[in-house]
């Protein structure tokens, strides 16, 4: 794990006497991709209500007395938060519900649109009111619009003046809708039910959950509706004029190992990249342990190619907060260890390949590699299955600023020393592209060669960079 933050993660269901219930099962399922807010908003045909708090799915629906229930509608659409625009507050919380000329609308959004700010500020000019600091609302707004909402495919129009990742859903008092940006950045894929119910979800492993098949991924640049007649779709730009770009840290740490992203499985790709490291940077050593969860894959890649034994020299406690939150930086390290225990056999009098998805700011992976010292290891040797991370992200993940990034202006010896380990190898970019399916010109490597597929300006520069410095950040690793 690195100190990088999950997502959000989106799920609706149309036509279902349960799909409230499923919805919940849904989001529970992307607990994963956010932890911050939760809610669900479902509509009889008529009328949309819709419940969001602060917290975890269980929390916020126990503490809602009954709330479920009260919900319960044919259709539902739900959101898991994690804030990458907008602060930490309930006002954030989605799905976003307003009503406007039309009617009403909830809104539930995976993703960042970087040209939000620019857009309120154009708005506030003329008079809007915002309730919220997330770049969801702005789609509202967008919607309202006269000039917009007069139009035939109002909502088509309205997604081409949006720049950036989102995967998003729109709850309508009689139907659903959802879209995915051009580059199709974020994933979103369709399922249907035994009983026929289609199913909208950020990731498969929804669909799990609630016995539904995966059918396909929403296409980038497309609209799907579901409504009494089932499932129809179109495309809000022309197919196959925009190349996609995946961000393939879905793969390398967001997603869940079950799920099919981007028409793969995620275990797959990252124990694909796990050999892959072991072919770039082999050694001689004794055992290979994963920083779990998302480390686990890859290392039983490496272990395989290897031949080094596989074994888990590391327990994570899922019940552990934020570590950030504690007053001192003893207190800190404390809850580090208390999240992320060593099992002391496995490790000690041998020689360790530690493997992790990523390493951002380097400060806590340095609080691990002591942890295994302590324990006995008489090598440790880093193993990391991405690229070094040397930009910011500006479509959906929310790294810290350029200047806290430990691969920052630092050279792979330097890194090494700095984590004090005996060797250190990350996976070349083109390695880690070649143990995904799609050419590696479908994917965004940003945070990693600095290449934007959507131009950031330097106005949105600016102020997705001041939002970042004000920002606190975990330090869980």
């Amino acid at each position: 794990m690195a100190d990088k933050k999950e997502e959000c993660g989106v799920f609706g269901i149309y036509g279902d006497p349960d799909a409230v219930q499923k919805t919940y099962f849904g989001i529970h399922s992307l607990q994963h991709r956010g932890q911050e807010s939760a809610g669900i908003a479902s509509s009889d045909g008529e009328y949309i209500k819709s419940f969001a708090r602060m917290g975890e799915v269980s929390r916020v629906f126990r503490g809602g007395r009954g709330m479920l229930e009260k919900l319960q509608n044919p259709m539902a659409i739900g959101h898991v938060r994690y804030s990458t625009t907008g602060s930490s507050n309930p006002l954030n919380a989605q799905p976003f519900l307003s009503e406007y000329s039309r009617g009403q609308v909830a809104v539930a959004h995976n993703g960042n649109l970087i040209n939000a700010g620019l857009l309120r500020d154009e708005y506030e000019a003329y008079g809007h009111i915002f309730k919220s600091t997330n770049d969801t609302e702005i789609v509202v707004h967008l919607l309202a619009k006269p000039s917009h909402a007069a139009r035939p495919d109002a909502l088509g129009h309205v997604l081409n003046h949006l720049q950036g990742a989102y995967s998003i859903l729109f709850l309508f008092p009689d139907h659903i809708e959802a879209a995915r940006d051009p580059f199709g950045i974020r994933p979103l894929s369709i399922g249907r039910t035994k009983e026929g119910a289609y199913c909208v979800a950020s990731e498969t492993c929804a669909f799990d959950t609630i016995g539904a098949d995966y059918i396909r991924d929403v296409e980038p640049g497309e609209i799907i509706r579901l409504d009494k007649n089932g499932l129809t779709s179109k495309f809000f730009v022309k197919p196959g004029t925009v190349t996609p770009a995946h961000c393939i840290f879905e793969h390398v740490y967001f997603a869940k190992q079950s799920s099919m992203v981007f028409g793969e499985n995620v275990h797959e790709v990252r124990k694909r990249c796990g050999e892959q490291l072991a072919r770039e940077y082999p050694v001689d050593a004794d055992v290979v342990i994963p920083v779990p969860d998302s480390g686990t894959s890859a290392a039983v890649g490496y272990a395989s190619e290897s031949g080094i034994p596989f074994d888990m020299g590391f327990v994570r406690s899922h019940y552990v907060g934020r570590t950030f939150l504690a007053p001192s930086q003893e207190l800190r390290e404390l809850a580090v260890r208390l999240k992320l225990a060593v099992v002391k056999e496995t490790v000690k009098d041998k020689r360790v390949v530690v493997v992790d998805d990523s390493i951002v700011r380097g400060t806590t992976t340095k609080g691990k590699i002591k942890s295994l010292r302590e324990a006995g290891a008489t090598e440790i040797h880093m193993r990391v299955s991405c690229p070094p991370v040397k930009y910011p992200c500006f479509y959906g993940v929310d790294f810290p600023t350029h200047e806290e990034l430990v691969a920052n202006k630092r050279t792979l010896d330097e890194i090494r020393d700095y984590l004090e380990v005996d060797t250190l190898g990350y996976i070349s970019l083109e390695g880690m592209l070649s143990c995904a399916s799609l050419p590696g010109d479908h994917y965004c490597t940003a945070c990693w060669s600095g290449e934007y597929k959507i131009p950031v300006n330097t106005v949105v520069n600016k102020f997705h960079m001041e939002r970042h410095q004000m920002q606190l950040f975990d330090n869980i690793d």
